[in-house]
């Protein structure tokens, strides 16, 4: 029960002194003490009920309280029977301890208050084990396998009242019960519950979403599937969270028996049955996309890769009577090193067999379209993996004159599909990229780089190669989740992730490190100009204005960056190093 209904029960002659934003915390239990440290006798959740006869002056208010408040009670009512009004340094005590704090009425017997309170709370946990208990029953005879998550959220909303939804780890929803969850509802969730579990606790996490509270259920993968589990002995809470569902629960488990939470934890394990179904009707998809992969990096016959294709396609785009186009995507998850030492890699990845199969599951959820509810919408994605990258083919309607052939995706929807259904690599991310942040937090990152669309076998392994590019320019960029197409491949951008890093630290060290430091020492701000100076091509008049600067002004700073780099800002050489030093610093 709550506070609240306490002092909405005049029977109970409770006057609230303070803690009017507090009167939603439960109450588990009742005490009546007059100890100065009655703290052994409490366990957390009691409305502690005293005559005051612990204290003899004003100073004794503070330590009483304080001890109050570290052993978690939800509330104090003090009895005016006795010593008459509660004094005003208990009251003020209890603010400062945010406790709330009732008077009760003189004609009020504690015992009354007691009974009360024990009734109430006796009655909802017996009620309560009653309905968990039933809803075991039911749950284990007509769960998942006789009709999928949607009949356990039914059963959680009609018998228990609790609005509950199945979403994955970027906030895409597998199934709910009915009731609509907004989006940016679902991805800050799915961003909460990544960082929550790579602590490794057991659900579940409390998390608020636009003024809302839910508990958090992760919703551990078994094994039993074809899914991307990894071996005990490799697994951690980084990873393995990346790839598993979780439920959500509109609710604050904080006041929750053990016997709800067991009912809870039960509906994740029988959700995580279904997920292990579900991911083992995708594994002739994987298969497929696991051999046409091996035949593109052995350098096999186009007619041999053709004839895979010719397989994949109808069970990648059934119904359709023209060969689609492919793209192919490649993704790579990476962690840095546990112990951050110079001598360990700066990254670690696949080298502990950890990478590939993380990859895996998060492209296959990236691709998949976030306006489609369920789990079935990744039908048409196989993605398979090797050691250090997941690598997915992609197929597309061929597109005519007339446009996209009957099947292609609409204008606006997810993927960057529109007119021409090409995947775009910016479009990929724009859904994923708060909650994989979350998840990869501040020692992993997810880079993918995405290739043209071709039309036949022959152009495969270009494709391969041309996503793996893509995928290192990504990767040479600032941010835990970084993509790139390979539309930005006919660029400078193309050239820089294959410098050398001692190369890179040496070429913008010669050319900024002395403007830097001049900056320093006298704020000139030399690279902000430098920067914007290039920007504007080298216009004095446009420089000067989008830097707020009289032209002199401008003048003097670019002559004193020639001066200190020995270079001349007039030559097209020179402002080519430059450029490119300010892209790799």
């Amino acid at each position: 029960m709550r506070l609240r209904a306490l002092l909405d029960t005049d029977a109970l002659g409770l006057r609230l002194l303070g803690g009017e934003d507090e009167l939603d915390r439960p109450v588990r239990g009742v005490m009546t003490t007059d100890l100065r440290d009655p703290s052994r006798y409490l366990s957390g959740g009691e409305l502690v009920l005293t005559g005051m006869a612990w204290r003899r002056d004003a100073a004794d208010s503070e330590p009483f309280v304080r001890t109050l408040a570290a052993a978690g009670v939800s509330a104090l009512a003090a009895g005016e029977a006795e010593l008459g009004p509660v004094p005003d340094d208990l009251v003020e005590a209890c603010l400062r301890h945010r406790l709330p704090l009732f008077a009760v009425n003189e004609t009020v017997a504690f015992a009354t208050i007691t009974e009360y309170v024990v009734r109430q709370v006796s009655g909802e946990r017996a009620g309560d084990l009653a309905a968990v208990v039933d809803r075991h029953r039911r749950l284990m005879t007509s769960g998942p396998a006789g009709g999928g998550p949607e009949v356990v959220l039914d059963l959680l909303a009609g018998d228990l009242s609790l609005s509950a939804w199945v979403l994955s780890p970027t906030g895409r929803r597998i199934a709910d019960a009915g009731k609509p969850l907004p989006g940016p509802v679902a991805v800050a969730l799915a961003g909460h519950h990544l960082a929550a579990a790579r602590t490794g606790r057991r659900g579940p996490h409390a998390a608020s979403a636009d003024g809302t509270a839910y508990a958090l259920f992760p919703i551990r993968n078994t094994g039993r599937g074809t899914g991307p589990v990894l071996p005990d002995a490799r697994r951690d809470a980084r990873g393995s969270s990346l790839s598993e569902w979780f439920l959500a629960v509109e609710a604050d488990p904080g006041d929750w028996p053990e016997a709800r939470l067991d009912l809870l934890q039960g509906v994740t394990q029988l959700i995580a049955v279904e997920r292990d179904r579900r991911d083992a009707a995708r594994a002739v998809r994987r298969r497929l996309a696991q051999e046409v992969l091996e035949l593109v990096q052995a350098g096999a016959a186009p007619a041999e890769i053709a004839a895979r294709l010719r397989v994949a396609a109808p069970v990648l785009l059934p119904g359709l009577g023209t060969a689609p186009h492919w793209q192919v995507v490649v993704a790579r998850v990476e962690w840095d090193a546990p112990d951050g030492g110079a001598a360990a890699p700066a990254r670690r990845d696949a080298r502990d067999g950890a990478g590939g199969p993380v990859a895996q599951a998060l492209l296959e959820e990236i691709l998949v379209d976030p306006a489609v509810t369920g789990p079935d919408s990744a039908d048409r994605i196989a993605v398979a993996y090797t050691d250090d990258e997941a690598v997915a083919l992609v197929p597309l309607p061929a597109v005519g004159p007339a446009g996209p052939a009957a099947g292609a995706a609409p204008e606006g929807s997810a993927g960057g599909f529109g007119v021409d259904p090409a995947l775009r690599a910016g479009a990929l991310l724009e859904t994923v990229r708060e909650p994989l942040s979350a998840g990869l937090a501040e020692d992993g990152r997810l880079t993918l780089g995405v290739s043209a669309a071709v039309h036949s076998a022959e152009g495969l392994r270009g494709a391969l190669e041309e996503a793996r590019h893509a995928r290192r320019v990504a990767a040479a960029r600032p941010g835990r989740v970084c993509a790139a197409g390979h539309d930005e491949l006919a660029s400078h951008v193309l050239l820089l992730p294959f410098v050398p890093d001692d190369v890179r630290r040496a070429f913008t060290a010669r050319l900024l490190d002395p403007l830097r430091l001049y900056d320093q020492r006298h704020r000139a701000e030399l690279i902000p100009t430098l920067e914007a100076f290039l920007d504007c091509d080298g216009s004095w008049t446009r420089c000067a204005t989008r830097l707020h600067l009289h032209v002199n002004t401008l003048r003097y700073r670019v002559g004193r960056i020639e001066q200190l780099t020995g270079r001349d800002l007039a030559r097209l050489e020179d402002k080519l190093d430059f450029f490119l030093a300010l892209r790799m610093s």
